[in-house]
């Protein structure tokens, strides 16, 4: 453990953003899956609104500063194969 005052506060600061970006990147994962499930259903309201929700939280992670903007755009992008390859069937 750190001695000076300031870098005990900054491991405080750390573990607080680790803990905020794993849960928003979880988030993230639970949003991908739900949208995996109701592409099999075939709801065309509901698969476009739990895109939407998935590509929103997308998006807000890198304006966070949580994902890179390509990590983000690579997800989307699976996403959007994989839901095309669903529905296609």
């Amino acid at each position: 453990m750190a001695n000076i005052k300031s870098a005990k506060k900054r491991v405080l600061v750390a573990q607080r953003n680790t803990e905020r970006n794993t849960a928003f990147k979880t988030s993230i994962k639970t949003a991908i899956k739900k949208v995996l499930t109701i592409a099999q259903q075939e709801d065309k309201t509901e698969l476009n609104a739990a895109l939407s929700k998935a590509y929103q939280l997308c998006d807000k992670a890198v304006s966070k500063g949580i994902l890179h903007k390509n990590t983000a755009a690579r997800k989307k992008s699976r996403l959007t194969k994989a839901v095309n390859k669903l529905t296609l069937k």
